[in-house]
């Protein structure tokens, strides 16, 4: 009988993984089933791996709104850009327990 990590142990691990600009790019099998990549910050931006879960959140869909009143859909870094500081989407995130 194998034994597995609770997802939420991955989940965490994952999330902690991020990526700079100026670091090897990541490809979409950087990604698991279930998650999606986000950049957040307000200059340099962080590269995140969040569940699909977050989605739902009111929270995180008013982060959705203010994206999209940014850059509409055309998000340069090749993931879903989020214009807010690092400490505000992790406190977010971690609420609701991607952290």
């Amino acid at each position: 009988m194998a034994i597995f990590l609770p997802r939420i142990t991955q989940a965490k691990k994952i999330l902690r993984r991020s990526f700079s600009n100026g670091s090897s790019s990541p490809t979409s099998m950087d990604i698991p089933k279930g998650y999606f990549a986000v950049y957040v910050g307000e200059e340099e931006k962080r590269r995140f791996v969040v569940p699909v879960s977050l989605l739902s959140q009111p929270e995180f869909q008013e982060l959705l709104h203010l994206a999209e009143d940014e850059f509409g859909y055309n998000h340069p870094m090749g993931g879903l850009t989020i214009p807010c500081s690092e400490g505000i989407f992790v406190d977010l995130a971690s609420r609701f327990g991607a952290v």
